[in-house]
């Protein structure tokens, strides 16, 4: 069973610790990153996704 199981993507980074360096990778469009956190916290198969529509709309988004 997944330790994130329920948690938002937002509440998954904070969870893990790692919200500061995520805000980090997205403003500075820093794709790469953005896919590396979102694995740590077990999005690895979403990462790609979630990260281009972030990138796509970043002020939608808040960045």
């Amino acid at each position: 069973m997944s330790k994130y199981g329920g948690m938002t993507v937002n509440e998954r980074l904070y969870d893990a610790g790692i919200m500061d360096a995520w805000d980090i990778a997205a403003v500075s469009r820093d794709r790469d990153r953005m896919i590396e956190l979102l694995g740590i916290v077990e999005l690895s198969e979403q990462a790609e996704s979630i990260t281009d529509k972030l990138l796509a709309d970043p002020k939608r988004y808040g960045f």
